[in-house]
């Protein structure tokens, strides 16, 4: 199954990437790759409602598949959708996750190829070509089992395509919300615990940050369901956190980092929109290993690096890695990597 595609040239491709907003953006890398390999090819995406905006306007893809899981009512409707996926006949199919609501798809599609890493046993019928993926950085793991059609893997940034009234839509919000030419965008929240910094903690660093930075904003940035957590935050130093009336939509959060001198905060999607909008970043790390840090020097983690660390478990009895780094600790390594972005920039 890891036969090379090489002098394969399809002209109608579909590239499968459901979940999380912050890894279909990890996966745009690898539509660009194909752009440039098969320029004539018509390239779709397959994901899901909440992620499909991070991915308009992306000049390489032809068109957006959007599963919206609220209007499959029953099992003939998710049938007769995943159908109408895989009758618009794409020649190749390259699966990046491998879920059930993927797999309707490829089991329903007569594509002549269909791509994935290595699949476990009882999957790899739904399969003509697989291979391991490298490890490293997740978009160049994910770009790296395009190497069967002859695509060498690039470290290449995730990127998100931001159109001119978006940036002016930002520009104004950042004037009417008193942000200056000079703030920083925190994600405090996150819906695992073993990937969420204590928010009293962000509230602390946030004030160590204004102490050497006088007039220093930070924007604070949350999801649904996550304004208490913040509100908690902006109320221990008002002066300090710009806490937004409304959820900010994901391009309007986009638009808003790429604003920002840096963006600081859990790993989750908005780390990776700061890497696709070229805004250096600053991540506080749990359970999840620094294979999610862009390498470059703009991008910078930190973790205690305690022996059970990276874990990738979603459930702890300790939150040791979390709770035993401190604000003082984060700010060793904040604080000088802060004062490297200014001097650069």
């Amino acid at each position: 199954m890891s036969k090379s595609l090489s002098k394969f040239k399809p002209k109608k491709i579909l590239i499968c990437q459901l979940r999380q907003i912050g890894d279909v953006l990890l996966a745009t890398p690898a539509v660009k790759l194909l752009a440039q390999k098969f320029p004539k090819a018509q390239i779709y995406f397959y994901t899901e409602k909440k992620c499909a905006p991070l991915l308009a306007y992306n000049p390489y893809l032809k068109q957006v598949i959007t599963l919206d899981k609220t209007k499959l009512k029953n099992l003939w409707q998710e049938i007769k959708f995943y159908r109408s996926v895989a009758q618009k006949n794409f020649d190749l199919i390259v699966d990046f996750q491998q879920l059930p609501r993927i797999k309707w798809v490829l089991g329903l599609s007569k594509s002549q190829v269909k791509l994935t890493y290595t699949p476990p046993w009882y999957n790899r019928l739904l399969y003509t070509h697989y291979t391991h993926s490298y490890p490293g950085y997740a978009a160049y793991s994910k770009a790296s089992i395009l190497r069967l059609l002859g695509i060498k893997p690039q470290m290449t940034a995730p990127q998100i395509y931001l159109q001119a009234q978006e940036l002016a839509w930002a520009k104004q919000y950042a004037q009417d919300h008193n942000l200056g030419n000079f703030f920083l965008t925190m994600d405090p929240t996150h819906r695992r615990k073993t990937r969420c910094w204590p928010a009293k903690y962000y509230a602390q660093l946030g004030q160590i940050i204004c102490q050497h930075y006088s007039g220093l904003k930070i924007l604070l940035l949350y999801g649904p369901g996550e304004q208490e957590v913040v509100r908690s935050i902006y109320q221990q130093a008002p002066q300090v956190f710009v806490l937004p009336e409304r959820v900010l939509s994901l391009r309007q959060m986009a638009a808003l980092i790429s604003l920002a001198k840096l963006h600081l905060g859990n790993c989750s999607a908005p780390r990776h929109i700061a890497v696709a909008v070229n805004t250096p970043s600053f991540i506080i790390l749990g359970a999840t290993s620094s294979a999610w840090t862009y390498p470059h020097p703009d991008h910078q983690d930190v973790s205690l690096g305690l022996a059970c660390q990276p874990c990738n478990q979603n459930q702890c009895q300790h939150l040791s890695c979390l709770l035993q780094l401190t604000p003082d600790k984060v700010w060793t390594k904040l604080g000088l990597h802060l004062k490297q972005i200014l001097k650069t920039q």
